[in-house]
């Protein structure tokens, strides 16, 4: 078993309907330019869907993997020693643990458009953070993978 072999790896792209709320943000930059001439409406449409579209794939840009023994979910890094009990939750769930029951402490890579999430505890003593939430359209295969990083460390 190779330890720079990726057991888990996922982006968190946005969802197609972005892509075309960019290109209504471009149609509606060139509707502002249209009284300036065409070259401005032709200016707004390009800049206004271009500075969209980078917004929209900036934001779904963020990645979960579990690589060498530690979980990388957007810029933290956790090694998977200090995780405890990874919890699958459903679309109810998911949307409890976003809202009345998440701890303001608590580690969340959060995106709204992914129905489904996995809640796992962190043991370790010195880290005041009681859980990382994070936004994952196949939480099953990411609590595996994590399972599977803590039994290759230990």
């Amino acid at each position: 078993m190779q330890l720079s072999a990726s057991p888990y790896e996922e982006r968190l792209t946005a969802p197609r309907s972005w892509w075309f709320i960019s290109l209504l943000v471009g149609l509606s930059m060139a509707l502002i330019l249209l009284p300036f001439g065409t070259l401005p409406l032709l200016g707004g449409l390009v800049g206004g869907t271009a500075v969209a579209a980078v917004a929209a794939s900036s934001y779904g840009s963020v990645r979960i993997r579990v690589v060498a023994g530690s979980l990388i979910a957007g810029d933290a890094k956790i090694p998977v020693s200090a995780l405890g009990e990874a919890h699958v939750l459903d679309p109810e769930e998911t949307r409890a643990w976003r809202t009345f029951k998440a701890d303001t402490r608590a580690f969340m890579l959060l995106r709204s458009y992914i129905p489904t999430a996995l809640r796992v505890e962190v043991t370790d003593p010195a880290d005041p953070t009681p859980y990382l939430y994070l936004s994952t359209r196949d939480p099953e295969r990411l609590a595996a993978a994590l399972e599977a990083a803590r039994t290759a460390t230990a």
